[in-house]
């Protein structure tokens, strides 16, 4: 019996630490490097790779490696080697401006380790390769103004389980561009009454629900968070889930053969009529706040840069903006040998697709899904911030957009993030909305 009780009370002991055990990282690490600290080079200057392969935080003597090199999304050079020390250098060039992008794969005991690094090349002087249509503006003008003839109908919901003394939570919708579609999103406002700048977050690729922005509005900014499939956004993610593996499975090559089909018709008319929905608050009495109907900010990262794009180039209303990491940019770049933006409709990395192997009328018609066109007519001050060793959204896009983009612009890249941001990327991003929203 006293064993029993021994046994026990050491299976009691030990069940929180076996509970808190988790996996993290990984033993075998491969680092790649630029040699120059900024990552940026000139056109035909060397760039010289540092590359290490590591076990337990040490070299690994004879590390077996694969390599790929070139600009991104299209190498020129693969070769393998043996790393007799761990470490060794791998130098590249460009001649032209874009990046030179280097990718390792470590090859031990039956595993494989990846690591890459993009070097910017004379980045200034990228230049998007999207095409314009002579009727853009005429098209999103008519988009617009057919989704207004459609009352709004704000309807909102609070939701006292996220409110606080400071701050009131809403669930709201509105009617997008024809009677039965709606928006839906997170409307957090100030808990005292008056008129406050807004700020409009629109989302990235996927379907989800949304939690809103407490610590914004807090700040005594009015922000509306939207969702663009039209689906409550409070529901358990199993709903989300369901949507997103059968009616909204890759929903962004829904239509892209017709603009006036294409799926991000209805989410770019949505997005302004969220703008019209942070408008139309000062009308509902019950709310006891309004915008200042001066300051308004739009942001959003990767499909929400995208959005971001197109409603800062859309409603005059909005006075600052956001974008990191802008996904659908520069679509067709990959016709031309040149990486292009997500979803990279025209790519096919074991084809490398060529202009002669797509419909032309395909490709005219996403140019007006194209975030480079939105930028080219954007004229308010906006930040722009991403990652050189982003697969996603590559850098040559997010050169290109930033480098043709109108208005007042503010750039701060971080070379080594990916497809994510780091701690103080996103302190920046948000001081810089909260600044241009006249927010101390």
């Amino acid at each position: 019996m006293k064993k029993t009780f021994l046994l026990l009370m050491l299976l009691l002991a030990i069940a929180p630490a076996t509970a808190l055990a988790q996996i993290i990282g990984k033993n075998i690490t491969v680092s790649v490097t630029p040699d120059h600290k900024d990552w940026v080079y000139a056109k035909g200057e060397k760039i010289v790779f540092n590359v290490d392969v590591r076990k337990s935080g040490t070299l690994l003597d004879n590390a077996e490696i694969s390599y790929e090199m070139g600009p991104e999304m299209y190498p020129t050079e693969k070769k393998k080697l043996t790393l007799k020390n761990g470490t060794t250098k791998i130098s590249g060039k460009l001649m032209q401006p874009g990046f030179c992008k280097l990718k390792v794969t470590a090859h031990v005991a039956g595993k494989d380790y990846e690591a890459w690094c993009a070097a910017a090349v004379a980045p200034e002087e990228i230049k998007p390769k999207a095409v314009c249509p002579k009727d853009f503006d005429e098209f999103w003008a008519k988009a617009i103004k057919e989704a207004r003839w459609t009352a709004l109908e704000p309807h909102l919901e609070l939701l006292p389980e996220r409110s606080t003394p400071d701050v009131t939570t809403y669930q709201v919708s509105f009617q997008n561009d024809r009677w039965g579609r709606r928006v839906y999103g997170i409307l957090n406002v100030p808990a005292k009454p008056g008129r406050y700048p807004a700020l409009l977050r629109v989302p990235g690729a996927g379907v989800r629900p949304y939690g809103g922005d407490e610590w914004t509005a807090k700040k005594g900014v009015i922000v509306l968070e939207i969702g663009i499939h039209g689906v409550p956004v409070v529901k358990k993610q199993a709903f989300y889930d369901n949507l997103f593996t059968a009616a909204l499975a890759d929903y962004w090559h829904n239509g892209i053969h017709d603009r006036n089909r294409n799926y991000y018709k209805h989410v770019v008319t949505g997005c302004v009529r969220a703008v019209d929905m942070i408008a139309e608050l000062k009308n509902i009495a019950s709310l006891g706040v309004a915008w200042d109907e001066k300051n308004l900010g739009v942001t959003g990262s990767s499909q929400g840069g995208f959005l971001t794009l197109a409603t800062t180039a859309l409603d005059p209303r909005v006075s600052c903006y956001g974008a990191v990491h802008a996904a659908m940019c520069d679509h067709e770049a990959s016709l031309h040998k040149v990486a292009c933006g997500w979803p990279h409709y025209f790519y096919d990395e074991q084809k490398m697709t060529t202009a002669q192997d797509i419909d032309a009328r395909i490709v005219a018609e996403t140019r007006y899904y194209d975030g480079v066109n939105f930028a080219r007519r954007i004229t308010v001050p906006g930040y722009y911030s991403f990652g050189y060793n982003d697969n996603v959204v590559p850098p040559t896009t997010a050169y290109a957009t930033y480098n043709v983009a109108g208005g007042e612009k503010t750039l701060s890249p971080y070379p080594m993030t990916a497809h994510f941001w780091y701690q103080e990327q996103w302190d920046e991003w948000q001081a810089y909305l909260l600044s241009h929203l006249g927010v101390k």
